[in-house]
């Protein structure tokens, strides 16, 4: 009897537990990350056999052909982990995390073609205004407030609309731009994700919240593999291009919500501000290197080895080091945010990221030049050791001839 009343209360705790929107995302980003885990080794069996691989260019930060299909997996494992649960207590959120699926989905078979085959870029943007547009047409979704930044509040929805159309497309593009090393791209998206989740969750938006969690798990399970010597893969066209649109959807729905509930104490009436600061890497990366491109009479879409990451590799950082050091200007800069976000305006705010921007690019330059010194060294040395070796050659073929 006593064993029937103690199963009775394990099977309520249990019930209990799988209602608590707490416990089901952290189930969530448990099972994202095991069906990445466990799906990442089939994928690359998978492209062994169909010799689908990245092979290395200029560009490259590899040496090796290394499979690029990880965004199938990341792709696979949100949507599982997300459904598992009904998400009815927020209906417009169920309703808006459902149509960003048709959006992950657009960009999903856009990827896989783009890994495959290198797709005309007009096409590309095409079905990029596509995806983002299921959630900014069909869901309602759009950035009509700048919440006093130079004086600009409500704004109407002949600006806001394109307006956010754009910040999608840029967002989108600026993850698949830094998605040039081991663990960079995954490692922001993770921040990101958990950093989204956990407001999200604190605010009562559990389906944001458990998408939020599912990514995130994802993204930890595909970092195994990424930074893996044996079994490497990378996320890809589709790993990317699924990432930036999930962090464009988590942050406007952010900035969003937090007009909505501008009077609730957990709102933050600076939150544009945060969700720059939360994407500061890809958002700087990508603003540096065009403006770079440009100065160099170059176009800014044409690629190069200008990127952040590309430089600090060129100084001598392996991947995991130069990931680890834009990791750490993301949390850098989060914990910047909260020791000022209080005391100063929007307005200032923004004056101050412009500041840091300002900062980034005098410290790429730098870099940049120490890498090119660095580089010169190299060289010359390289030189002197080969003409060494030659000397001795000719005086010992002149020795053995006397």
């Amino acid at each position: 009897m006593n064993a029937e009343i103690l199963l009775d209360v394990l099977r309520g705790e249990y019930r209990n537990i799988l209602h608590h929107e707490v416990y089901q995302c952290l189930i969530s980003f448990l099972v994202a990350c095991f069906v990445t885990i466990t799906s990442i080794p089939l994928i690359i069996n998978i492209t062994d056999l169909l010799k689908l691989k990245d092979r290395p260019n200029f560009r490259s930060a590899h040496v090796e052909e290394v499979p690029k299909f990880g965004g199938i997996s990341i792709y696979a494992s949100i949507l599982v982990a997300h459904f598992l649960w009904a998400h009815t207590s927020e209906p417009t959120d169920a309703y808006l995390t459902s149509l960003s699926v048709v959006g992950l989905t657009i960009l999903f078979f856009l990827g896989i073609k783009d890994d495959i085959l290198v797709l005309d870029p007009n096409k590309k943007l095409l079905f990029q205004v596509l995806a983002a547009s299921t959630l900014i047409l069909l869901g309602g979704l759009k950035i009509d407030n700048f919440f006093g930044i130079f004086g600009c509040y409500q704004i109407s929805d002949y600006l806001s609309i394109p307006f956010t159309i754009f910040i999608f497309i840029a967002l989108i593009n600026a993850v698949n731009l830094i998605d040039g090393i081991d663990g960079l791209a995954g490692g922001i998206g993770f921040i990101a994700g958990v950093s989204f989740g956990t407001w999200f969750l604190l605010n009562h938006h559990f389906s944001m919240a458990c998408m939020a969690f599912s990514m995130s798990g994802s993204l930890l399970g595909f970092l195994r593999f990424n930074f893996s010597k044996t079994s490497k893969i990378f996320m890809g066209d589709t790993g990317s291009l699924l990432l930036g649109f999930l962090l464009a959807f988590f942050a406007v729905k952010f900035i969003r919500l937090n007009v909505d509930i501008r009077h609730n104490p957990n709102a933050f009436f600076s939150a544009p501000i945060l969700a720059v600061v939360l994407l500061i890497v890809p958002i700087f990366d990508t603003l540096r290197v065009f403006l770079v491109r440009i100065l160099n009479g170059r176009s800014p879409f044409k690629a190069d080895r200008n990127h952040m990451h590309h430089v600090l590799l060129d100084n001598g950082m392996n991947h995991f080091q130069a990931s680890a050091t834009m990791w750490t200007l993301t949390v850098i800069s989060v914990l910047g945010y909260f020791m000022t976000y209080k005391y100063i305006s929007n307005t200032e705010a923004f004056l101050i990221l412009v500041g840091f921007f300002f900062l980034y690019l005098m410290a790429g330059y730098l870099l940049k030049m120490r890498a090119v010194k660095v580089k010169r060294r190299v060289s010359w040395a390289s030189i002197m050791q080969v003409h060494e070796r030659n000397t001795k050659s000719l005086a010992k073929r002149i020795i053995r001839n006397l």
